[in-house]
């Protein structure tokens, strides 16, 4: 199934977070400066047209009774707009604001006689520089409460998301198999501090954590504990099989005995290396001469090529363990020709059968569970990775191209960090 890729513009939660504060703060700073621009604006001109219409009053009153007009007062002066004086030629009074000799200026005017416009001029540059001001100590303030807005947005914001990163590093641990992981989040203990949704989120994913843990360890204990259970039934029908008389019923019944035994062995061992309390016994180790060692002891037909030898320090019996696991699962489920091919510190293990089923390529071996007909308990290659985990080691399922079965292991590079709980075999008497 294809994934849904989010858009190219899709960042971070702390990233959206500040671009909506961002928005939201600046539709807002812009809506509050225009309503405030528009208000001032109007009382301010509201105020000089008043002004100047009670001059062109006195103008005219002036005009009419032969006075000499006021200063500022004329009849069709040279910087009247046209359409001011157009409108007072048509009998009607009206204002405007027009630059006259480089200054913004008022404009009242009314009809005179003869056709002729009766004009007052009143000074705006002091209304325009107020308006000016008013608009830049706006923008001014705009900016600092959206600097400021976006600053405590911003805290606050990374300090949910920081919350949420520890809840999901906290939640891939748990799914790498660290079950004693847990979020701890200082609101779930307080309960006096309030409560949000964050808080909630870490509750749930320790209860659930909590949860997990004592099903899998109550599983590990059960399957622990009928292992040993089945230990002593099993000895006990095993020494009465062999003596049973020689026949294909005995046969049938020692081969049914076996077969148990090594369940319950490999059960037990699973449980071993479920509990995490491995301890490495690490020596030096060629690793084509191991490999080849493992070959000869399963007793089959697997051909053996080294590219490159080299010398790890591992854990002898446990990688003997992985890699005859390995071999054994390529001629139990796969098809001839098998081989195993040392490169270096990576060895893999092929076969030209049908290959690893898509679920176990894809998740792993899963105890209990195989397909396409195939006979066993799947446990083998549970042991396999259980086994190279304790080793520090990388265990990789694929199909090759042509068919067939790949498994790659890839062992700690010399100079590696060695393992938690790995001592180092002390050298014997015959190698000093």
């Amino acid at each position: 199934m294809t994934r849904l890729a989010l858009p190219h513009w899709a960042g971070t939660l702390a990233v959206k977070a500040a671009v909506f504060i961002t928005v939201m703060c600046c539709g807002l700073a812009a809506m509050l400066g225009v309503l405030v621009h528009v208000s001032v604006t109007d009382q301010t001109v509201g105020q000089a047209r008043s002004l100047a219409l009670a001059r062109l009053a006195d103008a005219t009153k002036a005009y009419q009774a032969g006075d000499t007009l006021l200063p500022g007062a004329s009849v069709d002066p040279p910087g009247l707009p046209h359409a001011l004086r157009d409108l007072a030629v048509a009998g009607d009074r009206g204002t405007m604001v027009s630059d006259h000799h480089g200054q913004p200026t008022m404009w009242a005017a009314g009809p005179a006689d003869r056709n002729r416009a009766l004009a007052v001029e009143v000074d705006y540059a002091q209304q325009a520089h107020t308006i000016a001001g008013l608009d830049r100590a706006i923008l001014w303030s705009s900016g600092l409460a959206i600097g400021a807005t976006l600053l405590v947005g911003a805290f606050a914001v990374t300090r949910v998301t920081r919350r949420l990163h520890a809840t999901a590093q906290v939640a891939r641990r748990i799914s790498a198999g660290d079950l004693d992981a847990r979020v701890g989040d200082p609101r779930t203990r307080d309960q006096s501090r309030p409560q949000d949704e964050v808080a909630a989120v870490a509750a749930a994913l320790d209860t659930m954590a909590a949860s997990l843990q004592g099903k899998l360890l109550s599983e590990q204990r059960f399957t622990a504990d009928v292992a040993h259970e089945l230990r002593t039934p099993l000895t006990g029908l095993h020494a009465a099989a062999e003596l049973l008389p020689p026949g294909r019923p005995t046969e049938l019944v020692r081969d049914r005995v076996a077969a148990l035994r090594t369940l319950t062995e490999d059960l037990l061992e699973i449980s071993r290396l479920e509990t995490g309390r491995e301890q490495l016994e690490l020596d030096g180790e060629e690793l084509g001469a191991l490999a080849a060692r493992v070959v000869r002891a399963s007793g089959t037909d697997t051909e053996v090529v080294v590219l490159r030898d080299t010398r790890v320090e591992t854990d002898r019996r446990r990688l003997e363990r992985v890699l005859g696991n390995l071999v054994a699962n390529a001629h139990k489920h796969g098809r001839a020709p098998v081989s195993v091919t040392v490169d270096g510190a990576v060895v893999t293990v092929r076969d030209h059968g049908d290959g690893y089923p898509d679920y176990l390529v894809e998740h792993g071996p899963q105890r209990f569970r195989t397909e396409g007909g195939a006979k066993g308990h799947g446990l083998g290659l549970t042991i396999a990775v259980g086994q190279a985990e304790v080793l520090g080691a990388r265990l990789e399922f694929a199909n090759a191209v042509d068919g067939g079965a790949v498994a790659i292991l890839t062992l700690p590079q010399p100079g590696a960090a060695l393992p938690d709980g790995a001592v180092r075999r002390a050298a014997s008497p015959e190698s000093s």
